[in-house]
């Protein structure tokens, strides 16, 4: 007979692999049913007062105007039309603000540390003033104040082809034309030509040991491709417009008004206070043995940083910066405090006029849910490829 003791069999209520997994899907359970009872309430109110839970309206006639947009949109389109105007001008805001502010962040954030003492005065100064104000105090500033500083248009500060007046800023701009399809669509195959053929050149040149010259395979790729699209078509893909000074505000160019100037320099600056700082962390984390490495070898400052410290330093910096484009995306709901029709605008005058309240809140957030998330998985992508990959 064996004399090993019987195996006590636990229950399972006290056993530690089975624990989490019931306290886990209890609470599943407990977030499902409070939705649940949200939904059951808001679906019980709106019926009480006559208004069935639905986006069959959005098809109806928005009957408001909209004072900026990239797309064709009249007061008798509809609320999705409307909608969708309000998404581009978000998105038109959030890229073009992410783009500025990054550039304008990495230069300030290199400034912070520049050996000049004026130069680092001065970035320090700006950090330190508008990282400290309230993003909407400045948003308002900039759409009030400084306009009212500015001439009317018919008195526009006129820099080359560019007037500068309280309506914007109106500058010379392109305009498509009917080859500009087709252009496109030889551009997008030059690329993709010229990519192929870098890489096949230069594999080639690693295998024989011969040169191959891929970089001017790929270059004359796209020059032929676009030399016959020109051919084909015998017009440019675009024309430029200039503006010029109206009866009461311009024509032709580009007009970018003062409400969209007023909360893209809000944001950009606001931001760049922020990736300014991460970037001034990022380059300081990169070991000083780099740096004096890399000035025994002779390099200039600006080849040093361009070469050995922003590379190493981009893998400390773009997880933060990621944090702070995704604020801006989400900050730029302020627009409505300068009169800038984005998406939160538009939302808001479509349930004052509908009702609809938990369908516009609901697009809403799935919409700024949805940037949100596009942005993480591109920057996380990023981050990916600029990771060091250990053997």
């Amino acid at each position: 007979m064996s004399n090993q003791p019987d195996k006590v069999k636990i229950p399972f209520w006290r056993d530690k692999r089975i624990i989490p997994i019931l306290l886990q899907a209890l609470f599943v359970v407990i977030v499902i049913s409070f939705g649940f009872i949200l939904v059951n309430n808001a679906i019980k109110g709106m019926e009480a007062i006559g208004i069935k839970l639905g986006f069959g309206f959005l098809s109806s006639t928005a009957s408001f105007n909209i004072g900026q947009s990239l797309i064709d949109y009249q007061p008798t389109d509809s609320y999705s039309r409307a909608l969708l105007v309000g998404i581009i001008n978000t998105l038109q805001l959030t890229v073009i603000g992410i783009i500025l502010t990054s550039i304008l962040g990495v230069f300030i954030g290199i400034a912070r540390l520049s050996a000049n003492w004026l130069v680092r005065s001065v970035a320090t100064v700006y950090i330190e003033i508008f990282r400290n104000t309230p993003l909407l105090v400045q948003i308002i500033i900039w759409a009030l104040a400084v306009p009212s500083l500015l001439p009317g248009v018919k008195d526009s500060i006129q820099l080359g082809s560019v007037f500068i007046s309280n309506r914007g800023i109106a500058m010379p701009w392109f305009e498509t034309t009917p080859a500009t399809a087709i252009w496109i669509g030889f551009f997008v195959v030059s690329i993709v030509a010229a990519i192929l053929l870098w890489k096949t050149r230069l594999k080639a040149q690693v295998q024989k040991g011969k040169r191959t010259y891929p970089l001017i395979w790929s270059l004359g790729s796209i020059v032929i491709l676009l030399a016959a699209a020109w051919l084909i078509t015998g017009q440019f893909p675009a024309m430029m417009t200039y503006p010029q000074i109206g009866k009461f505000n311009y024509e032709g160019g580009y007009i970018v008004t003062k409400e969209f100037a007023a909360v893209l320099i809000g944001l950009v600056i606001y931001t760049s206070t922020y990736i300014a700082e991460i970037v001034r962390g990022g380059i300081q984390s990169v070991n000083k043995g780099q740096v004096e490495a890399a000035r025994s070898l002779g390099l200039k400052g600006s080849t040093i940083m361009r070469l050995v410290i922003f590379p190493q330093a981009f893998r400390v910096i773009i997880p933060p910066v990621t944090s702070q484009y995704l604020n801006l995306a989400k900050n730029s709901s302020l627009a409505i405090a300068a009169g800038y029709p984005d998406l939160y605008s538009v939302v808001g005058t479509t349930y004052n006029q509908t009702g609809r309240v938990i369908e516009m809140v609901t697009i809403m957030m799935l919409v700024y849910l949805s940037m949100s998330l596009l942005t993480s998985l591109f920057m996380n992508i990023f981050n990916k490829k600029m990771q060091l990959v250990e053997r």
